[in-house]
Formats: C-alpha cells, sequence, structure tokens
C-alpha cells in the first residue's frame, strides 16, 4: 500500500483516505507545534477559517449562484450536461469531490483531536466546536449526494491505522452520523444574533439538518427496490428528522421572508450588495471590490443570455394567477408562448421576475438613457448567447455599477428553503395539516399574491409525477418555482428518482416560430437558433436526437473513483453500473 503524507495543521489539505504517493513528513523543529497553537478561541477560529472557502457562492465569470440549475431540466447550458446525456461510462481515476472532501474531512478531525487544550468562555468554544461538526457533517451530505455510503473516518490517520482500509457504510448508517454531528452542531452553536457576523451558527445547522434528512427520506422512500436503496427503509426515521429541525427553527421565530412592499419583492431578495438586514437571509458572502472580491453575476445576468436559458419546462410549471396550473386554468392560452410579453401575463409573479420580458428595467444609467430588456441575446458569441429565448433576470441589477466590477452577495442559506422542507417532509409523512400549509408555502405565495395552497388542490393533467397524489405534486411545484436557478433541482431529480423527466427528454425554449420575434431572427433560425417541428427553440436537437440517454441503473450515483477501489484492494467496493 501506498504511503501518505502526515504534514502540519499549517500546511492544511492532506487527504488521507486518497492512499497518495507523498512520503510521510515530520513535525519541521522551525513550524508552530500543536502543543504551542491550541491555547484560544482565536485559535480556534483561525482554524477553521479555511472551511469557509467551500461554500457554494459566485465565482468570478458567470451568473455564478444562478446557473447552478444547468445540471437539471431547469436551464440548458451551452455545454450539454454530461450526466442527463448519460455519457460518462468510465470511472474516473480521480476524483475532486471524493478528495476534496476527505481533505477537508481529516482537517476537521485533526481540530477536533486538539481543540480541547484551548482556554477561555466554554459557551465560545462550544460554538466554534459547533461550527467544526457542521462543517463535517456538510462534507460528508456533499459525498452522500454524489456517491451514496463511503468510508466513514472521524480521526487523523497514520500511514499504519486499520481505517485507512475501510469499507463503504451504507447510506442510512453515513446519513445518520452526519445528523449526529449537526446535533452535536445545534448543542453547541449560538443563534445568528449571538454570532459574529459571517460565522457558522444554529439556525445554519438546524436547516442543513433539515436538508440531510429531506433528502435521505425521500431517497429511501423513492428508491426502495433499486440497486440504490438503502438496506433497511428508513425513509419515515429521516424524515421525521427533517420535519423536526424545520418546526424547530420555524418555532424559534428568528426569520421571516423578505418583502419590501413592492410587486418585485421576490426579484429584489437577489440582487442586494449587502443582506445583513435581511432575516430571510440566513447566511450569505459579502462581495467588496476594495478588498478585490467581486465577480461578474452583474455583467452576465441579465446583460446577456451569460450561456444559458431557462427552460420551457420550467416556464410551464408556473401557476395562473387564479392558482391554477395553466393546463387546466381559464386565464391561460397557449397563444401566449408565442410572445415573451405574453407568457408571464396571468401568472405566478415569480415568472416575471426570473425571466426577462420586454421592457424590463436593465441598466439604470445617470446621465444616460436608461437600458431596457427587448430581445434575448442571440447574436453574440457562445460565452453570452441565450440558448432557449427565455433570459435569466433573477439575480440580475439595474445598478451601472454592477454590470463591471459586481458586489452582489451570494444567498448561501435562505428561509423559505426551510419551510418547503417542512411542507415537503409532512406531506410525504402524511401528516400535513392545512395548519401547516398557511405557515409554510402558503406564506411564500402570499409574498407574491398568489391564492393558498389547500389540502385538496385541482388535479393537473400534466403534472410531473402523476403516481403521486395531487398535494405532493403541488409541494413539489412550489419548491421548483421558489427555489429555481439556486442549484437545487438536480438533487431533488435525483432523491425523487425522477429520470421520467430526463430520459429521451430534451430542453426546449420559447416558441420563435411564429412569434412576434421570428422576423427579427429569421436570419439565425435553424442556423444559430435551432428549432424543432412546432417552432419551439430546441437548443440540442442535434447533438442529442433522441434526447437525454440518462442510465437509469447508473447515472443516480457517480462513480467511485478507481484509485479507491485499486489502493484498497477492493474493500471500497463500486457503485451499480459502474462495475
Amino acid at each position: 500500500m501506498k504511503n501518505i503524507r502526515y504534514i502540519t495543521f499549517l500546511l492544511l489539505g492532506i487527504f488521507a483516505m486518497s492512499c497518495s504517493d507523498d512520503l510521510l513528513d515530520k513535525l519541521p523543529e522551525d513550524e508552530i507545534s500543536p502543543e504551542q497553537y491550541w491555547k484560544t478561541p482565536n485559535d480556534l477560529a483561525l482554524f477553521l477559517n479555511q472551511f469557509y472557502t467551500t461554500f457554494p457562492v459566485h465565482n468570478g465569470w458567470n451568473g455564478g449562484i444562478f446557473e447552478f440549475d444547468n445540471n437539471s431540466d431547469n436551464l440548458a447550458d451551452v455545454s450539454i450536461n454530461t450526466r442527463f446525456v448519460g455519457s460518462n461510462n468510465t470511472a474516473p481515476t480521480s476524483d475532486g469531490t471524493w478528495n476534496g472532501n476527505y481533505s477537508n474531512i481529516r482537517n476537521v478531525n485533526y481540530y477536533l483531536e486538539n481543540s480541547a487544550t484551548a482556554e477561555g468562555p466554554d459557551d465560545l468554544i462550544n460554538a466554534y466546536n459547533g461550527e467544526a461538526y457542521f462543517f463535517r457533517a456538510m462534507f460528508y451530505f456533499e459525498l452522500l449526494q454524489k456517491f451514496g455510503g463511503v468510508p466513514y473516518i472521524d480521526k487523523v490517520l497514520n500511514t499504519d491505522s486499520p481505517e485507512l482500509m475501510s469499507a463503504r457504510i451504507p447510506r442510512n448508517e453515513l446519513a445518520t452520523k452526519i445528523i449526529e454531528d449537526l446535533d452535536r452542531a445545534i448543542a453547541g452553536l449560538q443563534p445568528k444574533a449571538s454570532t459574529e457576523a459571517f460565522r457558522v451558527h444554529r439556525g445554519m445547522a438546524l436547516a442543513l439538518k433539515s436538508n440531510v434528512a429531506l433528502y435521505e427520506g425521500t431517497w429511501e422512500k423513492y428508491h426502495e427496490g433499486t440497486p440504490f436503496a438503502a438496506p433497511t427503509n428508513e425513509s419515515t426515521k429521516f424524515l421525521q428528522w427533517a420535519a423536526d429541525a424545520a418546526e424547530t427553527l420555524i418555532n424559534e421565530g428568528n426569520y421571516t421572508l423578505y418583502n419590501n412592499g413592492e410587486e418585485n419583492t421576490y426579484w429584489s431578495l437577489f440582487n442586494k450588495v449587502d443582506y445583513s438586514g435581511v432575516s430571510e437571509v440566513m447566511f450569505w458572502k459579502k462581495y467588496d471590490t476594495s478588498e478585490g472580491v467581486d465577480h461578474r453575476v452583474g455583467h452576465y445576468i441579465p446583460q446577456n443570455g451569460a450561456g444559458t436559458g431557462v427552460t420551457k419546462s420550467l416556464v410551464d410549471s408556473y401557476l395562473s394567477i387564479d392558482g391554477l396550473p395553466i393546463g387546466v386554468s381559464l386565464l391561460y392560452s397557449s397563444s401566449q408562448e408565442s410572445s415573451l410579453s405574453d407568457i408571464v401575463v396571468n401568472r405566478d409573479p415569480r415568472l416575471a421576475q426570473t425571466i426577462a420580458t420586454p421592457g424590463d428595467l436593465i441598466t439604470e444609467r445617470a446621465g444616460n438613457p436608461d437600458i431596457f430588456f427587448d430581445y434575448p441575446t442571440f447574436r453574440e458569441n457562445n460565452e453570452v448567447v441565450s440558448t432557449t429565448g427565455y433570459q435569466i433576470y433573477k439575480g440580475g441589477s439595474t445598478d451601472e455599477a454592477q454590470r463591471t466590477e459586481s458586489t452582489i452577495g451570494a444567498i448561501i442559506y435562505r428561509y423559505a428553503e426551510v419551510l418547503l422542507n417542512y411542507a415537503e417532509a409532512k406531506a410525504e409523512l402524511g401528516t400535513l395539516t392545512q395548519a401547516d400549509l398557511d405557515n409554510t408555502v402558503n406564506l411564500l405565495r402570499a409574498r407574491v399574491g398568489m391564492p393558498s395552497l389547500t389540502l385538496t388542490p385541482v388535479a393537473d393533467p400534466n403534472k410531473a409525477f402523476p403516481e403521486l397524489s395531487d398535494l405532493i405534486n403541488e409541494i413539489r411545484r412550489e419548491r421548483r418555482v421558489e427555489m429555481a436557478l439556486e442549484g437545487k433541482r438536480f438533487d431533488d431529480l435525483m432523491r425523487w428518482k425522477a429520470d421520467h423527466l430526463i430520459i429521451g427528454k430534451r430542453h426546449q425554449g420559447f416558441k420563435i416560430v411564429g412569434s412576434d420575434m421570428e422576423s427579427e431572427f429569421a436570419d439565425l433560425i435553424g442556423s444559430s437558433i435551432l428549432v424543432n417541428d412546432e417552432g419551439y427553440i430546441d437548443p440540442y436537437i442535434n447533438a442529442l436526437p433522441t434526447g437525454f440517454g440518462f442510465n437509469p441503473n447508473r447515472d443516480y450515483l457517480s462513480a467511485i473513483p478507481s484509485e479507491q477501489i485499486v489502493l484498497t484492494g477492493g474493500v471500497v467496493t463500486q457503485n451499480p453500473g459502474w462495475e
């Protein structure tokens, strides 16, 4: 077996489970030793700071978090998602998610083995320890989502540690250990109001617990009897944990939904530079050009197409303003599909605040004419082209200063998701009441002026999950609409076992043929703007003539990196379909 490099906490980043080629190093005499370091709460805080860079946030050159749904049926990226295509047929030798998370887990374990020597106020030290448990849970959750059960390591390993040859534990056991870490985090962390700004707090741990438990509970419920099932179906246990965690957070009353009292309240939530006074935003990343920390979200959204586009599937999910699906509402006509202006008429206001429509203010300029949206960006290069004609508006800012060095904050945790978690968990358990709906889903609907959801909604003839109740379909619809373009959709499709929404499908967009835009782009239709026989923009029609080839017997989980199987002599086993 290959040796593992054992380095100091000052270097950080070792990945013990990877069994790398590096040699064992002893602690250099000219470095600060662990015995010299772990003395004060500040030492603990400084060590934990490394983990804050692992949150999903805006990156430098595209639409940031608002493009995270490129891996789902909500957005059609210029680069086709290979997971949906099912074209990855060989396990990779190594994997960044595997290596990166185990490296971070090793460092958390190192912290937990040394932090007890620090002296200071108990509540502060307990809070920092709570951060460590939170991060370890977060890193293992990322592994669970991608790979299922994995080897569980909760201490720092040496080259001769028997745990180096640990087998994968069942996914439900891993999920339980993640919940146990989150319970430790919840016990140690303080509420947001008592926590230093931009540090992990109790509300985040409760939110993550509800996310983890809902994910595992629904995964076990809907994958039962498949190769991806847990050894025993513990879905009820996890769903109850999800509901309980969300209910605790709700009852503590520390968060409320944002509402600016104006028609654009949903849109305005996602383009703020400073979220410190927005109670719905539980945790966020701040950007500051004076410190060289910025991004280009304000340039790409909605100034141009950002190399992606909202899909027809997502647009069709939005209800009419009477609270009915467009398939039954008398307020909707299919003729609306031929006009970007008309498509949002009499629809859930969140649609018009998610996609750009003619007349939307794009940039407000001092001393120069303001810029308004008129047409999607079809005539640019592939970096910024609109793929579907439904251009992203959510997350955009009208501030001219945001067009170059953007400092729009990145929302990482928001209260709305906790409300949705609670409603879904209770619905899956069969214990959802009208009061529950009124305190969760209907708060989200009320914010945008939509009618309330009842326990007996009108059936949608085109419901996405025909085998499930109308109520669960509507709760899932609400989640898709409220959390659109925030990177949640792919994981939802995986845990719901929703391959019927992927296999043989292609992302479609605006119905441009016969529309009020056809003459404007006539020279591009059929060439750079690909369309199907019905006139809808169909960006993948040539590349995927038969639609996505997602393999339901393989692609729900990614392949275990082959080096892990080789280095453990097969103790670490491969996922189904990748053998």
